[in-house]
């Protein structure tokens, strides 16, 4: 082929190069959007068989009402979300902080009296022959309870021996002087509190439930006992006529003094038998209690600066303390305008250590047993 052959067939390639490339172009864009209808609009072939040309039109219509009207996925997570919202109460602000307070501490114990406060005037009451259990606690002994309630309870109190005279003796001289039985000749020569209290210039009466007569000698009559009187026992009185029939008396003139004033400084009583729970119920002691102690508190010689111990001499058990022997374990109220309103103490107290508290009361000496470091005063039940 001829150089010039070559050339013309070039220009001529060339030439249709140039019209099949924009030609090409055109008729892909064609066929692009020819696709893109067929995946829009199905071809008449792929109708179901027995639809006509209505039916088409009209399912057309309802897919373009349909992707006109339902909510994009993100608009319905934004709606159900503002709908969770307008359901709930709208938040209220939280209230402001309560200031702390500190807590409440209890108030220090009331330290007790480093002695014994002085009394005007002392009484004493003795029971019978019950443990500390069948009286405190016991629906047998309302009155006696309450006035556990009200007043002062020595909880851990003892007898000292058994039977019951060496316990009076020990109430009323510090010691037992030997003696272990309730014997009815046994005389003692030694000085007692009637003793004390006399000669301090202050006066005495021991009262006797049931004595027929003042300093009466005999070992018993009717419900009365020589051995719940020790006063009968201590030769100084008993032997001295005039001294024991003006101090040694029937129970019976207690409701005169007290009613005329003339109240000793220092008044023993001794319930008969049945009163004092030896023969009888511990309801017939509470019940003689309850008829008694009120004459006692609304005399004015207790209300002003006065003091009532009512405690048993002994129990039935042979518990005791202090080194001393035990004659069981017995209640002792401490009853007084200035005792510490329902006050229970715990610390070892025994006979001795009622007679030391009295004598602390009177400012007198200590006798026998009752000046023993060991048996101390009950000086923790006043204020």
């Amino acid at each position: 082929m001829s150089l010039s052959s070559l050339r013309v067939a070039l220009i001529v390639l060339g030439a249709g190069l140039l019209v099949a490339i924009p030609t090409a172009l055109v008729l892909g864009s064609r066929a692009s959007n020819s696709a893109t209808s067929a995946s829009i609009t199905p071809r008449p072939s792929a109708v179901a068989p027995g639809r006509d040309d209505d039916d088409r039109k009209a399912e057309l219509a309802n897919r373009t009402v349909l992707a006109t009207t339902a909510p994009s996925p993100a608009a319905s997570v934004a709606a159900t979300v503002q709908a969770s919202a307008s359901s709930k109460p709208a938040p209220t602000a939280p209230p402001p902080p309560t200031p702390s307070k500190p807590a409440p501490t209890a108030p220090p114990p009331t330290p007790a009296p480093s002695v014994v406060p002085a009394f005007s005037h002392v009484f004493v009451i003795v029971m019978e022959n019950h443990e500390y259990g069948s009286v405190i606690g016991s629906a047998a002994a309302p009155y006696t309870n309450g006035l556990a309630a009200s007043y002062g309870l020595a909880t851990n109190y003892y007898g000292v021996s058994h039977p019951s005279l060496p316990n009076y003796l020990a109430l009323t001289a510090g010691s037992t002087f030997g003696i272990t039985s309730d014997c009815t000749t046994c005389y003692v020569s030694a000085t007692n509190i009637a003793d004390q209290v006399e000669a301090s210039g202050r006066s005495w009466k021991a009262y006797m439930e049931d004595m027929p007569t003042p300093c009466y000698m005999g070992a018993a009559s009717g419900n009365y006992a020589m051995k719940h009187n020790p006063f009968m026992y201590y030769n100084d009185i008993r032997t001295n006529a005039a001294r024991c029939a003006a101090h040694v008396v029937p129970f019976t003139l207690f409701g005169a003094d007290m009613s005329s004033g003339q109240v000793p400084n220092f008044a023993w009583i001794t319930p008969n038998m049945c009163n004092d729970t030896h023969d009888c119920a511990v309801s017939t002691g509470d019940n003689w209690l309850r008829n008694v102690v009120p004459t006692i508190t609304a005399s004015a010689a207790f209300r002003n600066g006065g003091v009532l111990f009512i405690t048993w001499d002994e129990g039935t058990s042979n518990a005791g303390c202090c080194g001393n022997g035990g004659g069981g374990h017995v209640a002792t109220l401490v009853i007084s305008p200035s005792a510490r309103a329902g006050f229970r103490s715990g610390i070892a107290e025994n006979h001795y250590g009622l007679l030391r508290t009295i004598e602390d009361g009177f400012h007198l000496a200590h006798l026998g047993a009752a000046g023993s470091s060991s048996n101390v005063p009950l000086r923790e039940y006043f204020r």
